[in-house]
């Protein structure tokens, strides 16, 4: 299965939030998608339909295919503490999570395309692999020859995001992965524990 390049709005639609970040369509047209719209009654979701709607809403947001995300949730499964709660730390380390959210780039595909197009350095070393995952104190930089894209530039100074996990410095354009994030400071509004569940079926 390719990675989904469609409608995002029709996505954004189908969870009934802007997942993919602000989104001017989806505030004209927050219901369902379909041809009856807002109109069209639905009955009430089964469980499983409920925590399977979570883990595609988690895949979509972070842009991660099947594959990976049970990988992920295998991972997180055999660590220490609590399995949803991991889960989510781990795809807030990947590397085109943690570009978006220093305002590298203004949506996660894009900051996927930065670094697979080799515009990122993690620690001076060019890293094209967008799930690279960052450890607690690793430098993220714009490579010295990316500094002047127009798409960064626009992107940095639009960019209003803090995050306590995280440092940067728009001079240098560089900044540092300072820890991973407690469950707290990640604005995603998903429900990890009803991923946990579906999996553990």
């Amino acid at each position: 299965m390719a990675r989904y390049t469609g409608p995002k709005t029709k996505i954004a639609r189908k969870f009934g939030e802007a997942i993919f970040g602000e989104d001017k369509n989806f505030e004209k047209r927050n219901y369902p998608p379909g041809q009856h719209g807002n109109a069209r009654r639905r009955g009430k979701k089964s469980e499983y339909a409920t925590q399977l709607m979570e883990k595609q809403k988690a895949k979509y947001t972070y842009g991660i295919l099947e594959r990976q995300f049970r990988n992920l949730f295998k991972e997180a499964q055999s660590a220490s503490g609590i399995t949803g709660e991991i889960l989510l730390q781990l795809c807030e380390s990947r590397l085109d999570n943690v570009v978006y959210r220093m305002g590298v780039s203004n949506s996660r595909s894009g900051a996927r395309q930065l670094v697979s197009h080799r515009h990122i350095t993690v620690n001076g070393e060019l890293v094209n692999i967008p799930s690279y995952s960052l450890k607690e104190g690793d430098v993220v930089s714009v490579r010295e020859k990316s500094k002047s894209l127009v798409a960064i530039e626009d992107a940095l100074a639009s960019n209003n995001n803090v995050f306590e996990w995280l440092t940067w410095n728009n001079d240098t354009k560089t900044g540092t992965f300072v820890k991973v994030p407690e469950r707290l400071q990640i604005p995603e509004n998903i429900k990890e524990q009803l991923i946990v569940e579906l999996y553990s079926k």
